[in-house]
This record gives C-alpha cells, structure tokens and sequence, in this order.
C-alpha cells in the first residue's frame, strides 16, 4: 500500500475513534515496559522507581539467573548492549558464544557471573542512537535483583498507599532449564515469598514458551500471560506459527492454560489503523489482551504517526493509545507510562 493510501486509510480510523460516541469503561491498563525505559536505562531501579512515580499501574521485568541462582532483571541473559561489561578486562575470557533459542549469541552472559560479580558493572542505555538523552545516567545504576524490585514495590506502596503490580517475564527458561535453572521455581517461590500467590493478587507471570506457562499452570494460582510474536513461533514449538495461535481455535488452547494474551501490536492493529478480529476473538475466548510495545519515538511508530524525519523524534503516541483502546485491548506495555496515562 503506498504511502498516501496508507494515511487515509489510518487518519479515518482516527477520525471515525473521535466521532464515537464515549462509552464508560476500565481505564487501559498500563504496563511500565522495563520500568520507564524510554527516560532512564531499562531494568534499573531507577527506571522502576520514576514508572511508579509516574502512575504504571504494572511494573515489567525481565528475568534471568546469575551463575548462583539468583534472578536478575535484564532484558537478555546477554549483556553486552545493557551494561558496561566489555569495558572490564577482568572478564574479557568469560566473552563466549551459546545457542539460545536456536540462534548463535556472542557475548557475555549472566549465567557466567556471580550475583557480586554483576554488581561490579553499571547500566548503559540500550538505544543510545535513539535516546541520547538517556546517555547520560550510563554508568550510574547496577542490576537490581528480582527481590530488590520486589523491595521497591512494597516500600511504594507504603508511600503511596495504592497497589502497584509487578508482571515478571520468564526469559528463555527452556535454556536456563538446561544450565541447571529453573526459572519458574525460582520466580514462584520468590513471588509467595513477597505476598503474591492468588489470582486476584497483582502478580503476573508471562512468557513466550508454551511449555512453561503450561507448567506454571499446574503450579500457582497467579495469572499468566502467553507472549505471541507476529510472523515467528513459539521458542519451544517452532512448528507452530503465531498465526494458527491467534485462530478462534488456537486461542480456545491457550485459554486452557493461560489468563491473557502478550500480543505484537502488529496482530491487533492492521495496517490502515483498523483492528484485525484478534481482541474480540480472544475475549470470546476468556483471554484478556496486553500488547507490546508502544514507544513513542517515530522509529517505532506507524508511519502516519510520526512527526518529522528524525526516527529518535516523538511522534503521535496519544494517537497509538487511542486506536488500542477502540480495538478494545485490555493493557499496553511501554517504555513511556507517563505518556499512556495521560493519552488513556
């Protein structure tokens, strides 16, 4: 579709949203994407930390293990784009390359590193070419601990009196399984530790294999949210594409074991801005929906959202939210929670 057609065709999805009539409902859920990573670097303190501030109403992080079994947040087991670690020549032999989901990665990895020896490193922005701004606090923040995150989030419920989720991501357990890890346990038990064990309580558990939300859902009440990626596969099942999962059929299997969908915003909104039959399928099916993810730099934003040339500029977020929430989805996750508040 060329560019111009593709517009229309996205500007009268957007001006049939503004001439509907306003309709009372639960206010979308947001999900703060790694904390508030689109202002400080993802997975820090920190950046939970000013997410909560901000109002999230869920903090996100992604889960891995130390070489000593505790869980750290990162964004992948390697660690090379999020922390300085090839600037330290005491771990310049622990560099490797492992098989992860079946795809070759050279770096450094978690699971080589004690819990001190993580410490020892400091955060750094993963899109610095995007978010120069967010440069500046490299160096600043270490890796927080799952239990430390679980620390923040009780000490701001104290000061705010409100309740603030947490939806930790299981990161390639399937392979931690293989090195002696097993993610779910360790998050479960963790997560009862803290309080957090029944169905309404604001704990959510989420992950792209199917085998271990399979798993999980023999194991706790807490709710669990199957990640579905467009055009791929499940990690542990690459002969099942996404697309027979988001079937009526396919997400009648996943409401078997599952509570909610993760989806690509690319299976719940067509190209035209209109929405795909996705979010009225799944509900049909007893699945809440949560799609990932909204950032608001034009790099990332439907091209007849963005603003200007410059792919690390903002673009029309509000617009995003506004669509999402006439397509009916439940929550967004994003690195920008102040903007999806404020745009909800």
């Amino acid at each position: 579709m060329g560019r111009g057609v593709w517009l229309k065709f996205f500007l009268a999805a957007l001006a049939a949203l503004a001439a509907a009539p306003a309709v009372a409902e639960v206010p979308l859920t947001v999900i703060a994407h790694r904390g508030a990573s689109g202002e400080r670097p993802e997975h820090t303190l920190a950046a939970y930390e000013l997410a909560i501030d901000y109002g999230a109403d869920f903090i996100e992080p992604d889960l891995v293990s130390t070489r000593d079994g505790v869980l750290v947040a990162r964004h992948e087991n390697e660690i090379s784009g999020t922390t300085d670690v090839a600037a330290h020549p005491e771990f310049a032999s622990r560099k490797a390359t492992r098989t992860i989901d079946g795809h070759a990665v050279t770096g450094w990895f978690t699971e080589d590193f004690t819990l001190a020896e993580l410490k020892t490193l400091r955060a750094r922005e993963r899109l610095p070419e995007l978010r120069p701004a967010n440069t500046k606090y490299d160096g600043q923040f270490e890796i927080p601990t799952f239990a430390e995150i679980l620390a923040l989030v009780k000490r701001k419920e104290a000061e705010t009196d409100r309740r603030i989720g947490i939806e930790p991501e299981l990161k390639h357990p399937s392979y931690f399984a293989s090195q002696g890890f097993a993610l779910d346990d360790m998050v479960l038990q963790q997560l009862a530790e803290a309080g957090y064990s029944k169905k309404d309580d604001p704990a959510i558990i989420q992950c792209f294999e199917v085998g271990t939300l399979a798993k999980l859902s023999t194991k706790t009440q807490l709710r669990l949210v199957q990640l579905l990626e467009a055009g791929t596969t499940p990690p542990d099942l690459p002969g099942v594409p996404t697309a027979a999962m988001v079937t009526p059929a396919g997400l009648k299997g996943i409401a078997a074991y599952a509570d909610a969908l993760g989806a690509d915003v690319r299976l719940v909104l067509n190209p035209d801005g209109s929405p795909t039959p996705l979010v009225a399928d799944a509900h049909a099916a007893g699945l809440e929906v949560q799609v990932w993810t909204l950032r608001r730099e034009n790099a990332f934003l439907p091209e007849a959202l963005r603003i200007g040339s410059d792919p690390g500029a903002h673009g029309n977020y509000a617009a995003l939210v506004k669509l999402l929430e006439a397509a009916g989805v439940d929550a967004v996750f994003t690195d920008n929670p102040a903007d999806a508040i404020a745009a909800r």
